[in-house]
């Protein structure tokens, strides 16, 4: 069995959770294909997402212009007939879009592209992770070829602007829609036409033995406090900040390490002197995931002051690790914490992050330890990769098996 996996650029290093199920396809059996729009800007600290990179097939580089023209000219020699009527599709999905017409002529030579990457290697199926513009140029791509695809819908990004991004145009042509959460399928089945809702699936992502099998560790006697998130708006980190100032200026002695970076860094950097918090807030930018391990088992509990989610995979990475974690109520959150593994705060408040910071500093350690064994039974129950792939792959199989024909 053959299958490509599709995505805007990869590896990156807060997508880890795709090389789990990538390498948790390939463990069952499955030839998984890496291609991604274009390649990753990151640079990557792990040597396993080096490792991915090299196995990566980008559609686009620094001389992709002559090949999407090469490919455009290859498709219509092929199929005039479908040619014309994938370029009409692609006309449609632009006209009134987010990104607009011109971006989805793009998506269409980008389509051309994969289409002969998936006749090439005989891939019957294409997997896209995110509903964005990969899974535009996956919708394409199956008008072209006959392909089928599927796609896992994360959030936030595609329930911002589900009809500008064509959400139910997407769902309408895939075999499948994977929600990684209750609250995404209610998302998705919101924005899809009824007759497609049996299409649209919780398939929850997962953590692999690398967390599952950690041996159990002591609970430290520190206050210190880890986040890991990109720096954007979604995360929330402003609110770290102002939660930290709260905290410290009531007293309380603690430590805020948050392992990350992103375009608000020098933003945060400003907040951190401006409120005063410098000598208790450290940004470490981004760790390799041996790091990340090591600082959540030094931490009394994970923070993530989130104000739009899917559901964090890093949260089950803590809880993995028997860490109670502190988060924000929204979301797909509140299906995996609540107070018997942690905190959950009103998106938004700073007051609240920093109370909940401030019981978790008083709460004996005995306590916080068996926060932290709840939640790792939890994820176990949930969240584990090869089973969670294994459901993936079961649903998948039918599209998998024509290409053994």
């Amino acid at each position: 069995m053959r299958i490509a996996y599709l995505t805007n650029a990869y590896p990156k290093i807060s997508h880890s959770f795709i090389r789990r199920e990538i390498t948790a396809l390939e463990q069952l059996g499955v030839e998984v294909v890496r291609i991604s729009v274009r390649p990753t800007a990151e640079i990557l600290p792990g040597t396993a997402d080096e490792a991915e990179q090299a196995r990566t097939i980008a559609l686009l580089h620094p001389s992709s212009l002559l090949s999407l023209i090469f490919a455009m000219l290859r498709e219509s020699a092929a199929s005039p007939r479908r040619f014309v009527r994938a370029m009409v599709k692609a006309w449609r999905l632009g006209q009134g879009s987010s990104p607009g017409l011109l971006r989805h002529l793009v998506y269409f030579a980008e389509a051309c592209k994969l289409s002969g990457i998936l006749r090439e290697r005989q891939i019957p199926h294409v997997h896209v992770h995110f509903g964005t513009n990969p899974a535009t140029v996956a919708l394409i791509s199956s008008a072209l070829t006959g392909v089928t695809y599927s796609m896992t819908v994360h959030g936030p990004d595609e329930f911002d602007d589900p009809r500008g991004l064509r959400l139910p145009d997407k769902i309408a042509g895939g075999v499948l829609t994977a929600a990684v959460s209750s609250f995404g399928r209610g998302q998705l089945l919101r924005w899809a036409e009824p007759q497609h809702w049996d299409r649209i699936h919780v398939v929850r992502c997962g953590v692999d033995d690398v967390f599952l099998e950690h041996a159990a560790n002591r609970m430290p006697e520190g206050n210190r406090f880890v986040c890991v998130a990109r720096l954007s708006a979604q995360k929330g980190l402003p609110l770290l900040v102002e939660a930290a100032g709260v905290a410290k200026d009531a007293g309380a002695t603690f430590e805020i390490r948050v392992i990350g970076d992103g375009e608000l860094r020098s933003l945060i950097e400003a907040m951190v002197a401006d409120r005063g918090v410098a000598d208790c807030f450290t940004l470490l930018g981004w760790l390799s995931a041996e790091e990340i391990r090591t600082e959540l088992i030094q931490s009394r509990a994970f923070v993530l002051p989130s104000l739009a989610e899917g559901l964090p995979v890093v949260l089950m990475e803590a809880m993995a690790l028997r860490r109670p974690v502190i988060a924000t109520a929204i979301a797909g959150i509140p299906e995996l914490v609540d107070r018997e593994c942690g905190w959950l705060v009103p998106a938004g408040s700073a007051e609240a992050l920093a109370s909940a910071m401030a019981q978790a500093l008083d709460t004996p350690l005995h306590e916080l330890a068996r926060l932290g064994e709840e939640g790792r039974r939890r994820v176990v129950e949930q969240h584990d990769v090869r089973r969670n792939t294994a459901e993936l792959l079961q649903r998948l199989r039918p599209c998998l098996s024509l290409g053994d024909q």
